[in-house]
């Protein structure tokens, strides 16, 4: 078991990925501008970043997991342009803002919204051209088993393409980051979602999560083959990306 995958929501006992889903149901109304907000709006580069990595391949079938208000799903149908686009969670509050928004984009007719459960994805083996996920890798119950069932439904030859925040590596910079993080972050979160506990849970995950490369054997252990990770602003997201 990875660290961040002992940490829960609020501290409680029980099912993680319940909890998650009720914490997230929980800031739904309020993510979108706290998520830009605290980022600087930095977090739209890095979602364009992870979607430009997919353009040489043409992905016709894609699937984003943790899709959450679908923010990277809209951006990854308006640039590249493919057949389908499934985006899904575990998070019905999230999702339900995110409809508002590919209907304001005009986008119905590519993107499509379900509710699943990324420990057990419904979908047949190889069954996409591309999965992508922003910001949701480390909010999973179970690191190993996601990663295994997002290899599963890729087809063979097809593009794994992830952002996550990370804890930087630099000094100074790491030094910032906790500060910011361990002060400004949660009072503000606590302040526009009116949530106590949800943005001491993201600042906590975000410091235990593996990154670099150890993920780079965390993914060949799922399956992955040429995996590859950069850095983005001084390590404060990391790039994922990986081959089927």
């Amino acid at each position: 078991m990875y660290q961040q995958e002992k940490i829960k929501p609020y501290g409680e006992d029980g099912d993680k990925g319940q909890l998650v889903k009720d914490m997230f149901d929980h800031i739904a109304p309020t993510y979108d501008t706290l998520n830009h907000r605290l980022s600087w709006d930095i977090d739209k580069g890095w979602r364009k970043k992870a979607i430009k990595e997919l353009i040489p391949y043409h992905p016709r079938e894609i699937l984003d997991v943790a899709t959450g208000t679908g923010d990277f799903a809209i951006l990854a149908a308006q640039m590249l342009r493919p057949r389908h686009l499934i985006g899904t969670d575990i998070s019905e509050g999230m999702m339900e803002i995110g409809k508002e928004k590919i209907s304001k984009a005009h986008l119905e007719d590519i993107i499509l919204f379900k509710r699943e459960d990324c420990m057990h994805l419904s979908f047949e083996d190889d069954t996409f051209d591309a999965v992508t996920a922003a910001f949701g890798i480390r909010n999973f119950q179970n690191l190993d088993q996601g990663l295994k069932e997002m290899y599963r439904v890729l087809k063979k030859g097809g593009h794994l393409s992830i952002v996550e925040l990370t804890e930087p590596v630099m000094f100074p910079i790491r030094q910032f980051f906790r500060i910011y993080s361990h002060t400004f972050l949660p009072v503000y979160g606590k302040l526009v979602s009116k949530d106590s506990g949800a943005y001491h849970y993201l600042t906590k995950t975000i410091e235990a999560f593996p990154q670099g490369e150890t993920m780079m054997s965390i993914f060949k252990k799922a399956g992955f083959s040429e995996t590859r990770f950069r850095r983005l602003s001084f390590g404060i997201c990391t790039l994922y990306f990986a081959t089927k």
